[in-house]
């Protein structure tokens, strides 16, 4: 923020935050963090002074520091013995082809990490193999077509084919990982949230019809793909100085998408409220951890909804699961690259991350509570 304000300014901010902490938005907020505080060792819930939020002022206004934490905490379910394969999340990456396989192997074997039971690839049938010897745990789907293998003439009978093979599988899933338009489609029908990084990002750029008024849709840009989401919907450029309010409007013109600004400090946003997840990491930028990121995410959104659901909140305060995925995503990236630089320093690379991903976890929200 640079240099401290006037007398003036100070004064200024500080009204302004009593303002915002009487305000119906607040209370709300408020009221969520104390729904996801972890209990206390004596039955009841840990202080609200300790969860209140933490106001960043912007010029567009309060960015909340997420407590991240008792989101995790919150939205993880328990180990039980009663639970069957699957009711900890069955998640599916699409995506893969004969030059890109670590992607989806990096995002399918992170949502593993993370917790989920069950990780699909659906791959080009060259992609297949490959993925396939990075891991036993992962089932992997060889039915996606290269681009260059089909004819002009083929391309809509091969679509109706892949699609057909992807629906028989597609409402056992909780959440997919997707670049493919036509599956994005049938997610969004078949009520399936959806996160969308890389690839994926490019073609709703052009084509944001995809993910328009999708509540259940995650767009999870770096700087360049926002940059271009940020020229193709709101005809500008980023404005860094009002960049939670810009954010804001991205989300309110695409409709109900919730949207994480990765960066430094992790931005996200539903269009009703920015919150932010500015835990240090590592200052490694190895490629892949975006990959990691969408694997957690898809993981965490999918808990979210299933607490949520089950856990029936009054409609006045109404939580955003996708939200909540994206902050506890955050978070574990965050806290697993940070340990692993510890160790790898220069040479960390992206399956250090994803080693420590569990670890990261356990620290937060140990397996025995």
């Amino acid at each position: 923020m640079g240099a401290c304000p006037h007398a003036w300014q100070q004064h200024h901010l500080h009204h302004r935050g009593r303002m915002w902490a009487a305000s119906p938005a607040f209370r709300r907020q408020l009221f969520l963090l104390r729904s996801l505080a972890p209990t206390c060792a004596d039955g009841g819930r840990a202080s609200s002074s300790s969860l209140r939020p933490h106001l960043m002022y912007a010029a567009a206004g309060p960015v909340y520091e997420a407590d991240a934490e008792a989101v995790v905490r919150r939205i993880t379910p328990p180990l039980d013995r009663a639970r069957h394969k699957g009711q900890a999340g069955k998640i599916a990456i699409i995506g893969g082809c004969r030059e890109y396989t670590g992607a989806p192997y990096f995002a399918a074997i992170s949502a593993l990490r993370v917790g989920a039971d069950l990780s699909h690839v659906f791959c080009t049938k060259d992609a297949a193999t490959v993925i396939k010897s990075y891991s036993p745990e992962l089932i992997v789907h060889p039915i996606l077509e290269e681009s260059y293998s089909v004819r002009d003439d083929e391309r809509e009978s091969v679509s109706s084919s892949i699609l057909a093979e992807v629906i028989k599988w597609m409402e056992r899933f909780d959440c997919i990982v997707d670049c493919v338009g036509n599956i994005m489609r049938h997610a969004r029908q078949a009520n399936i949230p959806t996160v969308v990084d890389g690839d994926g990002l490019f073609l709703i750029t052009n084509n944001i019809g995809l993910v328009e008024d999708n509540s259940l849709a995650i767009l999870t840009p770096n700087v360049y793909e926002y940059k271009r989401l940020v020229q193709k919907v709101l005809n500008c450029e980023v404005n860094e100085e009002n960049a939670s309010e810009q954010l804001t409007a991205l989300c309110q013109k695409i409709g109900g998408v919730t949207i994480m600004r990765k960066g430094k400090a992790d931005l996200i946003s539903d269009g009703k409220k920015v919150t932010q997840v500015s835990t240090f990491g590592s200052p490694r930028r190895c490629g892949g951890q975006g990959d990691i990121l969408s694997g957690s995410v898809a993981v965490f959104s999918s808990w979210a909804r299933h607490f949520l659901l089950s856990n029936e909140q009054p409609k006045e305060t109404s939580v955003n699961p996708m939200v909540l995925g994206c902050i506890a995503g955050s978070l574990l990236l965050r806290k697993a690259a940070a340990l692993a630089f510890e160790k790898n320093k220069r040479s960390t690379v992206t399956t250090d991350i994803i080693e420590f991903l569990g670890q990261s976890l356990e620290d937060i929200c140990p397996a025995g509570r």
